[in-house]
């Protein structure tokens, strides 16, 4: 069955990733595999991870392994982020530091990966830890697209090194949690699914 949240679909609508050669499929997919990260978390805790979409080369030429990279060597086939196995996997590999390095067309093509970030000409809100500079950063530096979900179940996605969408997957998360991003930003609320999406409105 395939799941698909009006809210969230709403903001890929939007042409932020159009210069990116970003597939909007699956930025989506990842999206929503962040969200269900940050609402169900793994072995009773919350989880923080981070992924980047789209210019592999170039994001690994910018990163190391932390550990020996568990995807290497399995077929191509089998690592689609739109396969449940391999979705099952990335929540698994989730409890373990590192990045998740996803091609435009949704392959998970490494795991636990340290990214070489650099603060130079990023500007985040204070508040912000180091994996939010991180995707900053490398979504910067490369042609990639990154989305960091935090402990604090805050779903994030960079691009060019900024911040230009939340997602906070339950609803009552606003109460504790306001948005970062700075100038004028728009709401949408998917009452059903109790997600709210705050997006940088274009100048």
């Amino acid at each position: 069955m395939t799941f698909r949240n009006p809210a969230v679909g709403d903001l890929f609508e939007a042409d932020y990733f159009e210069n990116r050669g970003c597939d909007p499929r699956t930025l989506e997919r990842v999206v929503l595999l962040a969200i269900e990260l940050a609402r169900e978390g793994r072995e009773g805790r919350k989880v923080g991870t981070l992924f980047t979409i789209g210019d592999v080369t170039t994001v690994l030429d910018n990163s190391r392994p932390l550990i020996l990279d568990p995807l290497y060597g399995h077929p191509e086939e089998v690592k689609s982020i739109f396969s449940a196995n391999m979705r099952e996997t990335v929540k698994e590999l989730s409890q373990l530091d590192g990045a998740f390095v996803i091609t435009d067309g949704g392959v998970v093509r490494s795991a636990c990966r340290y990214l070489s970030a650099s603060s130079q000409g990023i500007d985040l809100p204070l508040g912000l830890g180091s994996r939010h500079m991180a995707a900053a950063s490398i979504s910067k530096r490369t042609d990639a697209v990154a989305i960091a979900l935090s402990e604090s179940s805050m779903v994030r996605i960079f691009d060019d090194g900024e911040l230009v969408s939340e997602i906070v997957p339950e609803l009552w998360m606003l109460r504790h949690y306001s948005t970062q991003i700075q100038g004028r930003v728009s709401r949408r609320t998917d009452q059903d699914e109790q997600l709210t999406v705050v997006s940088k409105e274009e100048s």
